[in-house]
């Protein structure tokens, strides 16, 4: 059984202290607004099922109005009349922003989605910083090409920026996935609408108040909080937003792709859910294959679309492998996201913590062997032993869905 270390918020306290909740409202052509409609939201602490604060709701009304901005700004403005160079010194000064803001970053995705706070600090928060400056660089290289036609013409490409992007971002990754969307897009020249995951929103309004710190005009970016089947939908669907960007699951994948075909047939970026299988054989090194299935599927709690849920082995180490995985699983130390003593966090909300001990009953239930887990973990917090199943039918429900 893995070990378990208090989770509670008095806890934490005493590890780092957790700052105060600074940006709760729709973030709009550069100022923070209440949504039209006055709704708000809770976000809850996944360590203690404890609401932190309550964020703006937004809906297709806001939408509308975050798209006017982007518009306006894109149509109008001055980003993508920039030369490349000064788009991205004004990169740069963004990500030495965040630089600056490292530890209160990190300890909103830590709040938030139930992240790691060491790894947020040298994994997550400086990637995002690096992902800028990547992009940065890349903004005064977007060139064309000069082409040779027949009869002495010629011909040249234009690489020009697509418009107004709306992005949705998903829950696991709050800080990279952000960046991944965003820094392109403004290297590009291009204007944007984000929508910050539902559970995880608080780390998105952040950055927006250091995007306008940096000197990005407003307009530019744009941050509504929201849900799926509102929010999100309406992005979608929306007519004046050029592009869609959405990482997720195929689900929900299928029904933007969708929604961009029938109104304004705007292309679609996806990044979607699937199976990960490993398979490792008899002349792998043992250890080393241990502490990569190990990390594959428990690294950030299992919230990794490639994350290897299936694991397939030669029948030759079969046994000494699954010996060392359960060996790794009993001495994996969950709790408190703070402390640093912990390797596991709480999954991020209360949908995928009940989401996964329903699996776990699939699997005992279909008559799979479990070796290790399976059980939550202290009296509060979404919490989860690592579990280790064995002799898994290749036909059943969990090992097709998990």
């Amino acid at each position: 059984m893995a070990s378990h270390c208090n989770g509670s918020s008095d806890h934490s306290e005493s590890f780092v202290k957790i700052p105060p909740i600074k940006f709760t409202k729709l973030f709009i052509n550069g100022k923070f607004v209440d949504s039209i409609s006055g709704k708000t939201f809770e976000t809850v602490d996944p360590r203690t099922e404890e609401v932190i604060t309550r964020v703006s709701e937004g809906n297709g009304e806001d939408i509308d109005l975050a798209v006017k901005a982007a518009r306006h700004a894109f149509d109008h403005g001055t980003w993508p009349r920039l030369s490349g160079s000064e788009r991205g010194r004004i990169m740069m000064k963004f990500a030495d922003l965040i630089e600056e803001n490292i530890e209160e970053l990190a300890a909103l995705d830590t709040v938030n989605a139930g992240k790691l706070f060491a790894f947020g600090k040298v994994l997550d928060v400086p990637s995002a910083a690096r992902t800028l400056r990547y992009y940065a660089g890349a903004a005064d290289k977007i060139h064309g090409t000069v082409l040779k036609l027949a009869k002495g013409l010629q011909g040249y490409t234009l690489r020009e920026p697509i418009g107004v992007v709306g992005h949705i971002i998903p829950w696991n990754f709050p800080t990279i996935m952000f960046f991944m969307k965003v820094a392109p897009a403004l290297a590009a020249g291009c204007t944007m609408v984000v929508k910050p995951a539902e559970q995880t929103p608080l780390s998105a309004l952040y950055y927006a108040h250091l995007a306008k710190l940096a000197g990005i005009p407003d307009g530019v970016l744009n941050v509504v909080n929201g849900f799926g089947e509102t929010t999100g939908a309406a992005i979608s669907s929306h007519m004046d937003i050029d592009k869609v960007s959405f990482t997720g699951s195929t689900e929900v994948g299928r029904k933007i792709m969708t929604a961009a075909a029938t109104s304004n047939l705007k292309p679609v970026s996806l990044e979607l859910g699937g199976k990960s299988p490993l398979l490792i054989f008899d002349d792998a090194d043992i250890d080393e294959a241990a502490d990569i299935a190990f990390r594959g599927i428990f690294f950030n709690k299992g919230e990794i679309c490639v994350a290897s849920s299936r694991v397939y082995v030669q029948e030759g180490i079969y046994e000494k492998l699954v010996k060392k995985l359960v060996e790794k699983a009993n001495a994996w130390v969950v709790g408190d996201p703070f402390d640093p003593r912990v390797h596991q966090g709480p999954q991020t909300d209360k949908k995928q913590f009940e989401k996964i001990l329903s699996y776990i009953e699939h699997g005992k239930r279909e008559g799979a062997t479990l070796l290790t887990g399976g059980k939550h973990l202290g009296q509060k917090g979404y919490y989860i032993e690592p579990t280790i199943f064995a002799d898994v039918k290749y036909s059943t429900h969990f090992c097709g869905s998990f």
